[in-house]
């Protein structure tokens, strides 16, 4: 059985056990507007999809389509951080930034090699 995005954002409240009250503050938005929305008399826009996805941890392509987790794993969080991070950085600085991340990957490598060794 398929869900709508309505079905899903009222999903996501039950499963994070919040008060339709408490899950509208934390996004802004009216309690009777998110009664709306779960009872489908009112749509979901990109600003709500962006607000829950963002303030929940929750998978964006789920909300939209059904199709995969709820929730990002906190290594796709920590990624989708740490590239907003970069995009800011000028060049130099992201030149920089890359060879910092081979270079520890190097030293994650040869501890890796002296464990399996022992």
């Amino acid at each position: 059985m398929s869900t709508t995005i309505n079905q899903r954002v009222k999903q996501v409240r039950t499963e994070l056990n919040l008060s339709q009250a408490k899950f509208a503050k934390a996004i802004s938005i009216s309690n009777s507007h998110i009664a709306g929305i779960e009872l489908e008399h009112r749509k979901v826009n990109d600003r709500i999809i962006r607000l829950i996805c963002i303030t929940f941890n929750v998978n964006e392509n789920w909300l939209n389509t059904g199709e995969g987790e709820m929730f990002k794993s906190p290594a796709d969080t920590k990624f989708e951080m740490a590239m907003t991070i970069f995009k800011e950085l000028n060049p130099d600085y992201q030149e920089f930034v890359l060879k910092q991340i081979n270079e520890l990957l190097q030293i994650q490598n040869n501890w890796k090699n002296k464990q399996t060794k022992k």
